[in-house]
């Protein structure tokens, strides 16, 4: 990527840029930054940093700055990295901290009007394209068939490309930060039979089951009969393929189906919900657990494993731009509120275990492997959906490691009995 930066739609601008108010802006912004990215401009000149950055911005169109100088801008930073106008070389997590600093450290707000007052001052060419950036964006309201086709149907070789052997697309479980991804989500699957007390004999239900991972696990190291529903046709078709290959369709299936229709007929001793939370959506939470909770035999246990935030339901420009572009409908809320629903739903939380450290190294295992697969995953999918990938995990990754983002895995049964299906102690959980 680090070639000669020319500006291709706004030739004649440098000059105006350089003599001109706004790269002072920047400068005042970015005056106290002395983190990990630099920001170098399309004529070679160092905004921050130098050669010697772990990742370096590079501005290819001078349209970008004013982005740069307001803070508060990751809606157009991320909107001008995937229509090409900055390229990132290095590891583009640093660019969600430059972000941060801007934004809490950069130019006091007094000042922050005055980049966009460039921007309409651009000549037409120029203010068409720089101000599409500022505009709001909304999520699709898809309903969760096609907001799960959206983001799982890609295909599944894309996702085999920088996913485990397993094709686990869910926070792994380490013992250490040198433990390889394949090793940790083995570690994972194993971690939730064991919260489930799975043994031989009883039914598993995996709601949103994937390529069929936990399912296919649990019956050949545990012998339960495993059930698993998913709305992906790709996840679907992988997953009765690999059941068939590992010869487990006497205690292995799938269904092409949504929660809500699954009936009620059979019960099941363990269900978990692993990495799908995250689609129900906060108004179908009473829905979403009062199923789980009929379907749940007497003395059984359900994990709820899912991302949780710190803020609740809260829009911000970052929820915004994931649901535009990566999770069509996607909705975050506090652990609390999970507790409650669930609470509401007649369950009894047994126990809540945050595993945030094991997302930020899942997610960076993530970037890494899909970064060093680049020429294949651009056979795959176009570069923009590449980028668009690139920096959602990155951005993961990030805040997770900040702490805006949690992944709880939550342990519950059905309320009211006399004595917990689980032992005094934990000891039994211990890998």
């Amino acid at each position: 990527m680090d070639q000669e930066i020319r500006p291709n739609s706004f030739a004649g601008q440098d000059a105006v840029i350089h003599g001109g108010h706004l790269l002072s802006l920047c400068r005042q912004a970015l005056a106290r930054y002395c983190g990990r990215a630099a920001i170098r401009l399309w004529n070679g000149e160092y905004l921050a940093g130098d050669e010697h950055s772990t990742t370096t911005i590079l501005v290819r169109q001078p349209a970008v700055l004013p982005y740069l100088a307001a803070g508060s801008n990751l809606v157009s930073l991320g909107e001008a990295f995937l229509s090409g106008k900055i390229d990132v070389d290095g590891p583009i997590e640093a660019v969600f901290d430059l972000v941060d600093f801007i934004d809490k450290h950069g130019l006091q707000r007094g000042k922050r009007w005055q980049p966009l007052r460039f921007v309409l001052n651009l000549p037409a060419i120029g203010r068409s394209g720089a101000l599409r950036f500022w505009h709001t964006i909304r999520p699709m309201h898809h309903n969760n068939r096609a907001s799960i086709a959206y983001h799982y149907d890609l295909s599944n070789d894309f996702y085999r490309l920088w996913l485990d052997p397993e094709m686990i697309y869910s926070c792994a479980y380490f013992h250490d930060e040198a433990q390889s991804l394949a090793a940790a989500q083995q570690d994972k699957l194993d971690y939730i039979c064991r919260k489930l007390r799975l043994r031989s004999g009883k039914r598993l239900l995996d709601i949103g089951c994937g390529w069929g991972a936990l399912i296919c696990h649990a019956a050949a190291q545990y012998g339960v009969q495993a059930h698993g529903i998913t709305l992906s046709q790709e996840q679907h078709r992988y997953a009765c393929q690999r059941i068939q290959q590992e010869g487990l369709a006497n205690r292995v299936s799938v269904s092409l189906c949504d929660y809500r229709e699954l009936p009620e007929t059979i019960s099941y001793d363990a269900i978990a919900s692993v990495g799908m939370f995250e689609h129900i959506g906060i108004t179908h939470f009473p829905a979403y657990f009062g199923k789980i909770r009929r379907l749940l035999a007497p003395g059984g246990l359900f994990l709820n494993h899912g991302i949780s935030n710190d803020t609740g339901l809260l829009e911000t420009p970052v929820s915004r731009f994931v649901n535009h572009y990566v999770f069509p409908d996607g909705e975050l809320t506090r652990i609390s509120e999970v507790a409650a629903a669930m609470e509401s739903a007649g369950f009894e939380i047994i126990d809540v275990e945050n595993l945030r450290q094991h997302y930020l190294l899942t997610c960076r295992h993530w970037v890494r492997r899909l970064e060093q697969a680049a020429a294949q995953v651009l056979e795959q999918v176009d570069e923009r959906t590449f980028r668009l990938w690139r920096l959602y995990l990155a951005g993961a990754a990030y805040y997770f490691q900040e702490g805006r983002l949690r992944l709880y895995q939550a342990l519950a049964t059905s309320a009211n009995r006399a004595a917990l299906p689980t032992p005094l102690r934990r000891d039994d959980l211990c890998l």
